[in-house]
Formats: structure tokens, C-alpha cells, sequence
């Protein structure tokens, strides 16, 4: 019994050893496979219990644990395309082949599991869905409008969709907010001035990308007595409406000639239009292109309109929006947000990639192509915003190289042969042991 036990754990060895051997190759092999996890094949002995004191012991062998050590992380390396996406941290990006599509792009997952995956080459395809060359397809959740994320369920895949770029090669951006800092000449309001009015024009964009312009009037009002009126009449015309009908918004502005807040306003009266906000300094106007908040200015905000004693200057007109524009790039930031730049210069975020965790990774189930599936030894999953609880940044322009460190492997290598020979050595000297017992009989 005891020379057959040592036959078996020799056997075993053997097995233990190769099966060692077969996961140092697949390492070496997978050296240069960006995102690739490396196998650790560790050996735990077989003891077969003997009672004590009978002198006699049987050798139960050995055997292999092997476990794929997603938890470590490849070291980043820099590439030219921004949809070369990594993870640089804890976190994986969630995704399904495309062939697990169910009811098309925006069906979702079905009843299909989540994939994930620590890096990946994204790519658009003919329908404009982001996938690897391996057919692995980028989910995410879709935004808005408006490019705000809705709000999801973070241990739920229900939310996520396929990433798509071809619905957004082209779009406009429509002007809702201007912002007026103009300064109107005091000299104006004082008895006896001209009283000549001061106009100008600011572009705006509609909601269907049209260019359009708001006329602004300002017609001071004629002083009646000694002292200066310090009052203007301001009405805003929209250019896309009819001429005899485009007054969108008439207002009575007073300004301050005090020695603390000279030149500032100090009341706003709506004769017509929209209402005045004087928390905001804004006032809220409907014209054709849709509603838009012009700010004028707090009371006594140097920033807005003022009355001062100088020319008719419009020093900062600003306003959001901007004309229909073609697809230009499209890049991910470090919180996941994807946005797509146009020609025009507008930027929209179109999804957020969100980061797949489970609590322990080391028990997910690999499979083809650097990916993942949960498994009851991972734990649940969870969605997390990228840098938000154990998660890390996402990283466009760069990929996850392989764990595999060759010179390890190679130093494994050569300890798994000279195992593996000698446990082969003690399977020879077992055989030549049962034939000199054989031989006894002769």
C-alpha cells in the first residue's frame, strides 16, 4: 500500500505540475493582451490520516488551486484614439456581445447576463454602436436631452443600452440664456440732452438651430425738471416674429446716482413681456425660438446695465447656443460621462459609462475576450459613477496592458520542469521498486 501511494502521489505531481505548466503558458502567452488577468496555480497537499504509532503512512499527493487574479491591475499605456477606454483603479466597463442583443438596439439586455470588462478598443460600427473588434458592445446609461443623466438603479442592469454615436451627427444648441452688460451714456437723461435712442442687436439661436437677433432699445426719458431723469425705456424685439407684433418684452429702467451705487440700477418696471427677477437680475422672455433668460443685472450689480458717465458701450454681451452642426469627436471623461464635440463648437454629453464592482473579483467568471461574468463566489454587482465610492477614473486615450510579468513565468517554467522530472523520477523509482518485488518470487 504504502509503495502504491507512492505511485499515486508521483501521478499527481505530475498532473499538479502541468497543470501549472498550462497556466504559465496561457500567461506568456497573453504577455501582450491589453486587460489580460494572469493564472496562479498554487499547490495544497493531500494528507491521508493515519493512526498514530502504527508505523506505516500513505502519501495522499498533492493538488492544484488555480485562480485568475482579476483584482490586479496592468499598468496604463498611452494610445491615439479617445475611445481606447481603461480604468485607472477598481472598476470594470460593462458590456454584452452583440450577438446577445435582444430586440435590437434598444431593447437593452434582455434576459441576457452583464459582461465586464477592465479595458477595451471601442470602435463604431455601420449602425453606430460602440463595440471592440470582438463584438463586444459598450453599455451606458442614455442622457436626456438636455445631456443630464436620469436617475437609474444602480444594482440593475435595466438602465443600461447599447452606446450609440450615429443618432447624433448632427445637432443644434438653442440659445436660453444672454447676458446683457451694456452702459448707457448718463449725459442722456439729463434737461435739455437729444434724448436719441441707442439700439443694438444680439444673435440667438432658435430650437431648430436657426440664426436669429434680439433688437434692444434703450430711449432715455426726457427730463421735466432741473435734475436728470436717470430712466430709459428698454424694448426688445425678436426678428423671427412679424415686425408689426415682434415686442417681446418693454421695461422701465431707473438707475442710481448715489455715492454708493452711482450708475447701478435702482428699480425695474415691466410696462410688457416677461417678468423681472430681482434675485436673479434676470428677466424671462418667450420669443420664437423659445423662452430665454436675458440678465440685465441685480439692483445695484455693478455687472450688469449701468448709467455711467460715458458713451453707449456694449461691453459684454454674452449668450449660450449655437447653430446646427455636424459630428466632429467624441471623448469620455474621468467620470464616465461620454460627450460628443461638433464643428460649431457645442459639446453634448450623449451617455455615462458607468463602473461595474463586486466584492470580491477574484471570484468572477472569466470568460473570452478579457471579460466577466458574476458568479455566486463575486458577490452582487454595483454601478458606480467613476471616482465615486471604491472605484477609480475612467481614462480615455489609454488601454490596460496584460499582468503577466514574462520573467516570473520563465522563472516558474523552470522550477515546473525540474518538478515535474522529478516527480517523474519518483514514479521510475517506484516502478523499479514493485519489480525487484515481483522479483522475490522467482
Amino acid at each position: 500500500m504504502t509503495i502504491s501511494s507512492s505511485l499515486h502521489a508521483g501521478v499527481s505531481g505530475l498532473a499538479a505540475n502541468a497543470a501549472r505548466l498550462a497556466s504559465i503558458s496561457d500567461n506568456i502567452a497573453n504577455s501582450g493582451t491589453h486587460g489580460y488577468k494572469r493564472l496562479n496555480t498554487d499547490f495544497e497537499s493531500m494528507v491521508i490520516n493515519q493512526a498514530r504509532g502504527t508505523g506505516v503512512y500513505a502519501s495522499g499527493g498533492v493538488r492544484t488551486v488555480t485562480t485568475r487574479l482579476v483584482d490586479q491591475k496592468g499598468g496604463l499605456v498611452p494610445s491615439s484614439h479617445s475611445l481606447d477606454i481603461a480604468v485607472s483603479g477598481r472598476g470594470m466597463l460593462p458590456m454584452i456581445p452583440s450577438v446577445y442583443l435582444d430586440g435590437g438596439l434598444g431593447g437593452g439586455l434582455g434576459s441576457q447576463p452583464m459582461m465586464m470588462t477592465p479595458t477595451g478598443s471601442f470602435r463604431p460600427d455601420d449602425n453606430g454602436v460602440l463595440k471592440t473588434e470582438s463584438g463586444l458592445v459598450l453599455l451606458g446609461w442614455p442622457a436626456l436631452a438636455d445631456g443630464t443623466i436620469p436617475l437609474n438603479a444602480r444594482d440593475s442592469v435595466a438602465g443600461l443600452q447599447p452606446v450609440v454615436l450615429s443618432h447624433h451627427q448632427t445637432s443644434g444648441d438653442p440659445t436660453t440664456r444672454i447676458q446683457l452688460g451694456i452702459n448707457l451714456p448718463a449725459g442722456a437723461t439729463r434737461p435739455g440732452a437729444a434724448g436719441l435712442p441707442e439700439v443694438t442687436a444680439v444673435e440667438y439661436f432658435g430650437n431648430l438651430g436657426a440664426p436669429e437677433s434680439l433688437q434692444v432699445t434703450f430711449t432715455p426719458v426726457a427730463s421735466t425738471g432741473a435734475l436728470p431723469s436717470n430712466s430709459w425705456r428698454m424694448e426688445i424685439r425678436d426678428s423671427a416674429m412679424d415686425p408689426a407684433s415682434n415686442l417681446v418684452g418693454s421695461y422701465e429702467l431707473v438707475f442710481d446716482d448715489g455715492q454708493a451705487f452711482g450708475g447701478t440700477l435702482r428699480s425695474v418696471t415691466v410696462l410688457s413681456g416677461g417678468a423681472y427677477d430681482a434675485a436673479t437680475g434676470e428677466l424671462a422672455l418667450a420669443v420664437q425660438g423659445g423662452p430665454i433668460a436675458v440678465t440685465i443685472g441685480r439692483l445695484g450689480d455693478p455687472n450688469g446695465l449701468t448709467q455711467l458717465e460715458s458713451g453707449f458701450a456694449p461691453t459684454n454681451i454674452a449668450r449660450n447656443g449655437s447653430p446646427v452642426g455636424n459630428f466632429s469627436t467624441v471623448e469620455i471623461d474621468e467620470h464616465g460621462m461620454l460627450r460628443v464635440t461638433y464643428d460649431t463648437g457645442f459639446t453634448r454629453t450623449i451617455a455615462q459609462i458607468p463602473l461595474v464592482d463586486v466584492p470580491n473579483l477574484n471570484g468572477l467568471i472569466a470568460r473570452d475576450s478579457q471579460t466577466y461574468q458574476v458568479s455566486a463566489e463575486s458577490g452582487s454587482f454595483y454601478l458606480w459613477d467613476a471616482g465615486d465610492g471604491p472605484t477609480g477614473a475612467v481614462v480615455g486615450y489609454a488601454r490596460e496592458n496584460s499582468t503577466t510579468d514574462v520573467a516570473h513565468e520563465l522563472t516558474d517554467l523552470i522550477q515546473t520542469q525540474r518538478a515535474y522530472s522529478s516527480n517523474a523520477k519518483v514514479i521510475q523509482t517506484v516502478d523499479e521498486m514493485l519489480q525487484e518485488t515481483t522479483n522475490i518470487k522467482r
